[in-house]
Order: structure tokens, then sequence, then C-alpha cells
């Protein structure tokens, strides 16, 4: 028995050491001159090979840790520099601005070390982080007069490119993470297509096709293709020498009589997961922050409630993700949000939705930007109070998609309009494009019943078609007034000039009488005389 034991023992010993590949120690070279490639162990059953070798890079890497985030950026500057009196003109537009200069780095503190690092790991020049200094002065609010937005300034359509969601819930455009990981994308495009870092930055801001077609314009011609051997607008002229004038400020402050405030090479902020809708406030609460950090730091939300959907992290300041997990533990869930998402199923007057959850149609209105005098359009999103029989989340499909239209809403007003020559309903009905039953209806009459000229009608008619059917209306009866006054003012200068006739005629009669008489009387006295 004992012997049966200790054989199969020994036996699962040898099992054991045949499972584990490779080789034994006594396998194992001794040679301290050994290539850096490993060798590749046996492949087993469908497991593919793998080789491992060691990089080669000519880059001699410093030992010493970066001072601060300035002396990392100085540290991985790749690009060619531009030396020209555009860059010396902007070198002392900057260093005679302090203060702006001040402004510009403070707030850049909370997102440039994640720009750096994103740049290391895609291997791109470092200077590149200062870019959003030229574009936005670092701020991811910014909107341009052409609409681009964030601190990178992306144009709406090319935000879609670059799969950055646009709705009345969220831009992404200003969202720290993702338009930075979308303007390097689009950098490092942009540098494929055309080889050099000063012509990619220039179709960052002129436009890929534009640059293109003027790099074409001279080689045609049989010009140089450089940066600065095209003819582009003076927007992207003075581009990519502002940024060398930020990048020579940076490289050289004392150079400039410039202090540049100290930005620790440490992230400042952590990400942090949601899983349940939760309003913008409650998460600065939780979080321990003050508010207006918070979406500094979150700048993507357009609406006070984060919606777990669309947003599944949210930026913190570094020391403050842990509170943040603290309090969230200890918080119920049905008090994390007082707003949710609701879809329209139909065209309906802002002051209904309101009225169905228990809102102001004042506030209502406010909090989803709807002018007065609006109705809401079938399968638009909007922003309610949220009822304790709400979903735990709002679903994806809705939060990523959601979108608001809106139309005038149409007041229809009693009028009295007045029928034209020939008129008949059904033809009164077409000039006001209303169903001729309708009109009938509301005037007792049948559709083809014919109207005398200047017959009143009573239509009933949206609130402007109604004030300029009853400018009509005056403007006929006045019309009419007009004319009545005119066969008036006519019929009685007939009267007149009769009347006047006939005096006329009168006192000719009473002359020739007079005449006669007095040569009666002539004749009698001559005869006397004989």
């Amino acid at each position: 028995m004992k012997w049966s034991f200790a054989l199969t023992l020994a036996t699962s010993v040898w099992l054991a050491g045949c499972a584990v590949p490779g080789t034994t120690p006594s396998d194992t070279p001794s040679d301290d001159n050994a290539p850096a490639v490993s060798s590749v162990p046996p492949s087993y059953g469908d497991m593919p090979s793998v080789a491992v070798t060691e990089l080669p890079s000519t880059a001699v890497a410093s030992l010493d840790a970066p001072t601060d985030i300035w002396d990392r950026i100085r540290r991985g500057y790749a690009m060619p520099d531009l030396d020209n009196d555009l860059v010396r003109k902007h070198e002392e537009w900057y260093a005679s601005r302090p203060d702006y200069i001040g402004r510009m780095v403070e707030r850049s503190r909370m997102y440039i070390f994640h720009i750096v690092e994103e740049l290391e790991l895609r291997g791109m020049p470092t200077e590149l982080a200062l870019l959003p200094y030229i574009e936005s002065a670092f701020n991811p609010q910014a909107v341009s007069s052409a609409r681009a937005a964030g601190m990178w300034q992306f144009m709406p359509a090319t935000g879609r490119d670059f799969e950055l969601t646009q709705n009345i819930l969220r831009d992404d455009r200003r969202d720290v993470i993702d338009s930075t990981r979308a303007a390097l994308d689009y950098l490092q495009m942009l540098h494929t297509m055309f080889g050099d870092w000063h012509l990619a930055l220039a179709a960052y801001n002129w436009g890929q096709g534009s640059v293109k077609r003027a790099i074409e314009r001279n080689q045609a011609a049989g010009l140089p293709t450089g940066y600065m051997d095209l003819k582009m607008p003076a927007e992207t002229q003075n581009y990519v020498p502002k940024l060398q004038a930020v990048k020579n400020i940076i490289a050289r402050p004392q150079a400039f009589s410039t202090v540049l405030p100290v930005i620790e090479n440490h992230p400042f902020f952590d990400t942090v997961d949601i899983t349940r809708d939760m309003d913008v406030e409650v998460a600065a609460r939780l979080a321990e922050v003050r508010l207006e950090d918070f979406k500094a730091l979150n700048p993507s939300q357009r609406k006070p409630v984060i919606f777990a959907a669309g947003t599944p992290q949210v930026l913190l300041p570094w020391e403050n993700a842990a509170t943040f997990k603290k309090n969230l533990a200890a918080t119920p869930t049905d008090s994390l949000a007082s707003w949710t998402a609701w879809v329209a199923s139909s065209t309906q007057p802002s002051r209904e939705v309101a009225s169905r959850f228990g809102m102001s149609e004042e506030d209502f209105r406010e909090m989803n930007n709807i002018p007065r005098g609006m109705i809401i359009k079938s399968g638009s999103t909007v922003l309610v109070r949220r009822s304790n029989g709400a979903a735990a989340a709002v679903a994806d499909h809705v939060v990523n998609n959601a979108q608001l239209a809106y139309t005038p809403e149409i007041v229809l007003r009693r009028t009295t309009v007045r029928a034209r020559k020939g008129d008949s309903i059904a033809r009164l009905a077409a000039r006001y494009d209303l169903p001729a039953s309708t009109v009938a209806g509301w005037n007792k009459k049948r559709t083809n019943t014919r109207l005398k000229h200047g017959q009143r009608v009573v239509v009933y008619l949206p609130v402007r078609a109604a004030a300029a059917a009853a400018r009509d209306g005056v403007a006929a009866g006045k019309k009419r007034s007009s004319r009545s006054t005119t066969a008036k003012s006519k019929s009685k200068s007939s009267g007149k000039k009769s009347s006047r006739k006939s005096t006329a005629k009168s006192t000719s009669k009473s002359s020739a009488k007079k005449s006669t008489t007095k040569s009666t009387k002539k004749t009698k006295s001559s005869s006397k005389k004989k």
C-alpha cells in the first residue's frame, strides 16, 4: 500500500514538471554577452510563437525627473523652429501682457498635464500642448464667430468627423479628454498627409483642402511649397508664428522678462465612473469641490444633470476622487438626480408638457431654452422634473441622440372679411386656405352660396393672417365709402348746376317781361303826344 502511494506521488510530480513549457535551469545559457533578443520558446498546440525584441532608440533619456510641467514640455520640443518678423512681433505682444499670460496659464493648470501625457504616448512634439493657448487661451467654453467650440476649437462638422457628440444635453467638443483625443488624432492625420508639422498646423487652422490647393498652385508656378511660401489668409499666416512665440517664451522666460507660474509635473484630475444619473450640483457636493471647478473639469455638460449613459465618467481634482466615491456610497440613489429626459410622442404646446410634470411654463421654457409662443415638435427631447417613479437612468439612445425642435404656436382669431365681386363661400375659403365646408359652417351657409360684393363673412384665421385680413377689410370698407361719398357729391353738384340753370332761365324771362312792359309804356306815351 505504501509502495503504491509512493509510486502515485512520483508520477504526479513528473507530470507537473512536463506541464511547464520552457527549458530546465541546466539548459539556460550563462553567456553574459547574450544578444538582446530572447530565445523563442517552442510552440505548443495552436499558440503562435512571439519574438520579444528590444526596440532600437537613438534618444538618450534624462535620468533627472522634470522639475515642473514647463521643463517636461521643453524636453519634448521636436518641431523645427520658425524665425521671422512675425514671430518677433508676437513675442513682443505676449511678453508685454504678463496679466494675459497669467490668466491663460492659470486656466491651463487643470488640463495641460493630461495633454503632455497624451503627446508623449503618441510620440508627438510636446510644443503642441501649447496650441490651445493660441486657439482658445485654454478656455473650454470658448466659441468663435464661426461656431468653433472648446479649447481645441472644433467646428461642428469636424467634431462629428472625429466622433465628438453634439446635442442639447452635451457638446463633446468641450470635453477635456474627448476633444484632446480628437485634436491629436486630427493633427497626426494632417502630419501624415503633408509630412510637415508647420503645414499640418496650417491645415488645422485653414482646412486641409485649402492647404492642398495652395501647395498645388505653387507647384504649378514652380514655387517652393513651405509654410512661409504659400499664399494664405492673414490668420493662418500668423498661426504658426504665434505658436513659435509662445514656445520661445516657455523655453526662455528670462529672455522675455516673463515669470511662468509653477505647474507641477503631476496629474491635476482623476476620472471617476458614474452609473446613475446625477445633478451637477450633487456631484460637486459629493466631491467637496466648488461648483465652478467641477464645471471647469466637466465643461461638456449643457444641462444641470449628468446622464450616465452618455457621460459614464466625470473628472475630479486628484485629491477629491476618493472623497467623491466615499460620499457617493453613503448617499441614497433616489436623491442623486432631480431632472430626467423625456421624449415628446406628439407635437404639444410647452404649457401642456410643463403641467404634465408639475412645472410652471416659465420654468420649463427657461430650462429647455424654448422661446415664448412655441410648440414642441414630436420626437423632441426635453428636460423635466424627475418623479419618484422615473427610471433609474435615461437610456443611451435617448441621451446620445437628444434633439429639440419647435415651431410657432398657431393662435386663431375670429375675423370678419368682406366678399369680393363674384365671390362664393368656396372661393373666399380658398383665398384664405380654409376648407369651404368649415367656412360655410361658421356662417350657416352652403359652400356654393353666392356672395354680394362687400358682404361680411366670418372666418377664424391665425393672428397674423387675421390682422392682415382685417386691414384688407378696413381698406375695402374705406374704398366703398369713398365711392359712395364721391357719388353723393356728384349728385349734389349736379343739383346745384341744375338750380343755377333754372334760376338763370327765370331771370332771363323776368328781364324779358320787364323789357316788354317798358316798351308798351313808351308806345302809349308817344301816342298821347301825337
